[in-house]
């Protein structure tokens, strides 16, 4: 089948290279309009639970996670030049486009009773007509006595003020969100020169844009040095500019290809699926490996054949024979290294995460892609160039490697326990390190530890509790239940303060909050006052909270906004908003679980009892007749959600990998026994990466997790290129299992090697990335390559002659 194929191929070639091409320009067409994602890819499944919730949040109190923070240590905040320069940093920032509104210590409000017309009059502090330095010091005195603003826009302990921007949620998820944060950044890096403050930058929109951008020029970098990397290695193995030509031609119409298929599947470019296009660089040269070392083995066979016996045939004749030799051969070792590959990726897609969907769907598809390209264009090129000169072959004769294979041989036929030695004991030392495995992930742990990102949000941690929303929502149950008494609110206060007490938390804030702020108010700003009123305060209060107007602030609008931001229209479900610390995904899930029990028993008079009756002092549990309903939700929540999606996906999908590899391979082979062969060397580089990630301290996080996908699937096909040359090859030794071995060792050796060292150096461009994960892909995939490199060299053809031999008697 395979050599008509490769006649059909020569036959029509200038037919399917112009159909080739033609696809191919339409694909680049829309790989120019793949855009990139300026949103965190959504890892949770549209239907679940939490994702429901946290859309429902956002439709009821908008989005969480749009406020863009800075912050400051000054001691002289307050003297005049520095509170100057602060106020027209401030002013500068509000007139950015996309820039909503902000929240910042000169734009706090002084609320004040006023007996005349018993109301709350609000007042701007630090308004246009505070200039001096005596009415600053006046006006600063006056903030500093409101708890109201302790936490939120200052740290009093260390002299420390935070402003916060909202940015236009359309905004946020178009490009133009780079714009913003630019034309931010620039003003805050004039203040800096004026004052020599330095100003600390965190929030979503912040980190998220800086990631994203990030993404786009590592994508190109890694493009960039991918090819360049492949170039070289194409040109010292060949050493001819046609075959680095034609492989690179290929490689770059498999990347057009992925990101076409990209924007017709309308997805975008994610930090996950940025590194499909380089992987079909790492994935596509081993194609032209494959095919270039065949063709040219075949053509030195067929130069051998004509000297001992001369044909008289032409050498358009002769290298049309070599091509057909090197399509039959190479045809179905490619394919079904291919389908190999594509199977380690597409697996991704039968998880439920869409963001490991989109990575599985355009890989899977693109590797099969690529296979179609190399089988088109490869032959369809060589046929129009001149036969191979005795330099292009002259790697097959490498010394080095043919010495190395000669050791590889003497191991394999005399030191066969020294091989099970050596691998038993490299699996003990692994199984020990996988016992030290652990699974937890940051949101920005991917990021180095002195990265400016990293370490401006250990400051917005340590100064105001962190930036990561959380969110509360109390559902009271009925319609103006949140209002009708204090009950409700006391039970939220309650709350607030138990997570308060968390050091990884920053201050709760709620309607709670206003509503201390008004007593405090009414008590002629007695810092004392700073509490929920009773029944009896409200009694006073009450007038002075329906609102009105004044000469400096419309009073009933600050309410208002107020209520509007933190309790629902109908006065049945109020919010608390806290602002966490990224603390990983163990730690936050054990925050919830203790949040979540806590709020059961303010809410739901429920009582604690044990979950084991037999153990008293054990874990406990709630129960409880419900009345509230208490939900957490929020970009924290959604996170951890996500990341458990995403590591148990991956898990799955490693699974099924296996599964699928293993029904191909048995397919292919049609022997359970060398099915076995092939499965246990290609398991055991899995087991050795993962016990040294146990022993480096790589935890298992959504970054990491991929590499064992990647790497079964990538890994697979140096099994697959041995068994196919070694079935191949059986029939020409009249099945003596022993000889075939050790020829297939000889003649695929060298193009095994090559080919793993070309795809380890396609991966170790990866370490060269800022992010942790991507970092992490290109060490510990290499890694695994290699020991797969060794296993299937050494370790395949051992246990295929103890299993096969055991087959012949």
């Amino acid at each position: 089948m395979w050599y008509r194929l490769g006649k059909f191929v020569l036959q029509y070639r200038l037919v399917l290279l112009i159909v080739l091409l033609a696809a191919s320009g339409f694909m680049t067409w829309h790989a120019l309009q793949v855009k990139l994602s300026y949103e965190f890819s959504k890892a949770i499944p549209t239907d679940n639970e939490k994702y429901l919730e946290y859309q429902a949040f956002k439709n009821k109190f908008g989005e969480d996670g749009s406020v863009l923070v800075m912050g400051v240590e000054d001691p002289q905040f307050f003297s005049k030049p520095h509170f100057d320069a602060y106020r027209q940093m401030l002013a500068d920032i509000k007139q950015v486009r996309g820039v909503e509104g902000l929240l910042s210590v000169p734009a706090a409000i002084y609320l004040q009773k006023n007996d005349s017309t018993e109301k709350l009059q609000t007042t701007i502090l630090f308004d246009s007509t505070v200039q001096t330095q005596q009415q600053i010091d006046s006006a600063a005195a006056l903030f500093n006595e409101m708890f109201f603003y302790r936490g939120l826009l200052h740290n009093p302990d260390t002299k420390s003020y935070l402003a916060g921007a909202t940015i236009n949620k359309q905004i946020l998820a178009s490009k133009d969100r780079t714009r913003v944060v630019n034309e931010i950044l620039e003003v805050t890096r004039r203040f800096h020169k004026t004052t020599g403050v330095e100003v600390h930058m965190s929030g979503l929109p912040f980190i998220r844009t800086q990631i994203a951008d990030r993404i786009k020029n590592e994508m190109n970098y890694f493009l960039i040095g991918s090819l360049a990397l492949a170039v070289l290695t194409l040109v010292l193995f060949f050493r001819s500019a046609s075959a680095t030509i034609i492989s690179m031609l290929v490689v770059i119409l498999g990347v057009a290809w992925a990101l076409g298929t990209m924007h017709l599947f309308g997805f975008q470019i994610t930090l996950l699926n940025a590194l499909i296009p380089p992987l079909m660089i790492v994935i596509g040269i081993p194609n032209c490996i494959y095919f270039l070392n065949k063709y040219h083995m075949s053509w030195e066979e067929i130069q051998a054949r004509e000297k001992a016996r001369p044909t008289g045939a032409s050498v358009e004749a002769l290298k049309r024979e070599a091509l057909l030799n090197m399509v039959s051969k190479m045809g179905i070792v490619t394919l079904f290294c291919n389908i190999a590959a594509a199977v380690g990726f597409a697996v991704f897609a039968l998880t439920e995460s869409a963001l490991l969907k989109e990575f599985g769907i355009v890989a899977g598809i693109n590797i099969m892609v690529i296979f179609v390209i190399s089988f088109i264009l490869i032959p369809s090129a060589l046929s129009y160039l001149a036969p191979p000169q005795e330099k292009h072959t002259r790697y097959l004769r490498n010394r080095f490697l043919e010495n190395l294979l000669v050791k590889v041989e003497y191991w394999v036929l005399q030191r066969r326990k020294m091989v099970y030695a050596i691998t038993a004991v490299c699996l003990v030392v692994a199984v020990l390190g996988i016992l030290r495995l652990k699974s937890v992930g940051y949101i920005v742990d991917d990021l180095p530890k002195n990265d400016v990102i990293y370490t401006d949000l250990k400051w917005f941690e340590k100064q105001f509790g962190g930036v990561m929303p959380l969110e509360i929502v109390v559902d009271a149950g009925k319609k103006g239940a949140i209002t009708r008494n204090l009950k409700t609110i006391t039970k939220m206060d309650e709350l607030a303060e138990y997570i308060n007490g968390y050091a990884e938390c920053g201050r709760p804030l709620s309607l709670v909050e206003g509503l201390k702020f008004a007593k405090q108010a009414y008590y002629d700003g007695d810092s004392l006052s700073y509490m929920i009123p009773n029944e009896f305060d409200m009694a006073f209060i009450g007038p002075y909270l329906k609102g009105g107007n004044n000469a400096n602030a419309d009073t009933s609008s600050q309410l208002a906004k107020l209520t509007k931001t933190f309790m629902d229209a109908d006065k049945q479900r109020a919010r608390i908003s806290i602002n966490m610390a990224d603390v990983g995904t163990v730690r936050l899930a054990a925050l919830l679980d203790s949040f979540k029990l806590k709020a059961d028993t303010i809410f739901n008079m429920a009582s604690l009892e044990p979950k084991n009756p037999e153990q008293p002092d054990g874990p406990m549990v709630a129960t409880f007749d419900s009345t509230y309903n208490v939900q957490f939700t929020g970009s924290s929540v959604t996170y951890l959600e996500g990341s458990k999606f995403i590591i148990d996906g991956l898990k799955e999908s490693v699974f099924w990998a296996f599964l699928l590899i293993a029904l191909t391979m048995l397919y292919l082979f049609k022997s359970v026994r060398i099915l076995v062969c092939s499965l246990i060397p290609n398991i055991i580089p899995l087991v050795v990466t993962a016990g040294i990630m146990g022993w480096a301290g790589v935890a298992i996080k959504p970054s990491t997790v991929l590499v064992f996908s990647v790497a079964l699937g990538i890994a697979i096909d140096v099994t697959i290129r041995f068994l196919v040359n070694y079935k191949q090859e059986l029939p020409t030794h009249h099945y003596n299992i022993l000889a075939t071995t050790t020829s297939t060792i000889r003649h695929t050796g060298i193009s095994i090697i090559y080919t793993s060292l070309v795809l380890v150096a396609g991966f170790v461009i990866f370490m060269f990335s800022s992010f942790g994960g991507t970092f992490a892909l290109g060490w510990l995939t290499s890694l695994t390559l290699l020991v797969a490199t060794a296993t299937n060299l050494v370790f395949l053809p051992v246990i295929m002659l103890a299993v096969l031999r055991e087959k012949k008697k």
